[in-house]
């Protein structure tokens, strides 16, 4: 992948890696986390819960109205101690692998990383800048999150 970049994002979470991994099962959070600067409208068979082995596709828009293609997620493993990694992509990227990784840190924190590859030909450098954007958003809506359910 000769034009692929890596985005590495990692912030110490308010919550146990416990209840972090609890909320990343479910569709709504990555809904909640991702807007405004993206939205996820399913295409066919809705999934609720992310697990191993699952696939879904979602209309994707940015910043809520720009059309980018349908984005399809497979989740190649989701384990709490091992990680949880995608390959991701649609017409425009077709090369979105993202790894999500759980550190405990105590039992009211935990370490929270991703790490995504991308490629999208000659787009790849656009396309990663704003994904520093979208993960440093991401992380900072998780942490309002987390912290609003204390």
């Amino acid at each position: 992948m000769k034009n692929s970049r890596k985005v590495v994002k990692t912030s110490v979470f308010p919550a146990s890696k416990e209840e972090v991994f609890g909320k990343l099962q479910k569709l709504t959070l990555l809904q909640y986390i991702a807007k405004p600067y993206a939205t996820f409208t399913p295409v066919g068979e809705y999934i609720t819960v992310w697990e191993s082995g699952s696939s879904s596709a979602y209309k994707l828009r940015l910043f809520g109205f720009i059309p980018f293609g349908t984005h399809k997620i497979n989740v190649i493993s989701f384990d709490i101690d091992k990680g949880i990694y995608t390959h991701e992509g649609n017409e425009y990227v077709p090369i979105w692998n993202h790894r999500i990784e759980l550190k405990e840190i105590d039992d009211k924190q935990c370490l929270y990383t991703d790490n995504v590859e991308i490629d999208a030909g000659w787009k790849t450098l656009f396309v990663y800048l704003w994904a520093k954007c979208f993960y440093a958003h991401r992380q900072r809506r998780w942490i309002k999150l987390l912290k609003s359910n204390k």
